[in-house]
Parts: structure tokens; sequence; C-alpha cells
């Protein structure tokens, strides 16, 4: 793996799509660009898949990323909703993967998780968070924005994790490999 590399992160929705890119060094996270899309306007829902399709195709065009990270729907209490941001999300990662781009999804709670310690933060919260992460001078205007650069931010720590050396399950497994670590 290359020491530079490219994450976009999408936020599916069909009334407002958030994404935001980081490019992602040996030392440091830089965000790229962020926005949404804004599929209201658009009464049909093939017409909006359509959309989300081509603005993720010229994202990757313009940007060049390397991976695609994308939040996985949720449960919900209205499967119609459910489909909606279902197709939305497939057909995101269809775009990604007519350019070879690989992806990958991660539960929104994950997401949270990976962004503030809490899996249960608000868009308030994750959005803060962002904003101390990537240094911005400023909040984007929507909080779709923001949890699109989460999702890129979470799929980065991820990859970080996965290059940092082993891993614990629990403290006891820590001390059992790290003897002299342990205090009196």
């Amino acid at each position: 793996m290359s020491a530079e590399r490219i994450i976009i992160g999408i936020d599916p929705g069909t009334s407002i799509m958030g994404y935001g890119i980081v490019n992602v060094g040996d030392r440091r996270i830089q965000m790229i660009s962020h926005g949404v899309i804004h599929l209201a306007k658009y009464p049909d829902h093939a017409i909006k898949l359509k959309m989300i399709f081509d603005k993720v195709i010229g994202l990757i065009d313009q940007y060049h990323p390397d991976e695609l990270a994308i939040e996985a729907p949720f449960y919900g209490k209205n499967v119609q909703s459910m489909l909606k941001l279902g197709r939305a999300q497939g057909v995101a990662i269809a775009a990604a993967l007519s350019r070879s781009i690989p992806y990958c999804e991660y539960a929104p709670r994950r997401i949270k998780q990976a962004i503030t310690g809490n899996g249960n933060a608000s868009k308030e919260q994750v959005a803060a968070m962002i904003k101390t992460l990537l240094k911005l001078q400023q909040l984007p205007e929507h909080l779709d924005a923001t949890d699109g650069l989460a999702a890129a931010l979470c799929h980065a720590f991820q990859q970080k994790g996965d290059q940092s050396g082993p891993s614990y399950s629990s403290w006891k497994g820590f001390l059992n490999e790290n003897p002299g670590r342990r205090r009196r």
C-alpha cells in the first residue's frame, strides 16, 4: 500500500447525499473536498438514483480516489425508506465499482464510535469532532457532508489500525503479551 491515498466517504440519502474526500498520509489526514447532492427536488426515484450515480462518477473522475467508504443502511421502521436508501447506497457502490474503486461499508454506530468514541453520538457531536480532527475553520453547511467525511475518516482509522502492529481484545491479553508493562 502506498504512503498516500485518497478516500471518498459517502453518506447515502435520497433527499440529500453527503460526501467527503480526504488525503491520508503517513502522519496526517487532510480534507480535500466535501459537499452534498440535493435530491429532494427530483420527484422520480429513478432520476435520483441516476443523479447519485452521475455525481459519484464525477467525483471519482475529478479526485481519483483509491477507495470508497460508505455508510451502511440502518434498520428503520419504514420499509419503503429502507429500500430507497439501500438503492441509493447500491448505486454509489456501483459507480465506484464501474471505475474499479474498492469499497468498504460501515455501520453508522461504527463510524460514530471511530470518530467520537461513542457509537450513540449525535450528528452534531460527529461534526464537532470532524472539525477538530481535520482542523477545519468552520463546519460544512450540511451535517450530511460531515457524515461523508466521517465515513472516510473511519475507513482511514480502520486501515491505520491494521498496520499498527498487534491488537488485543482485552487488557488481560495486552498484559499477558507485555508482562513488563504491569504496574503493581
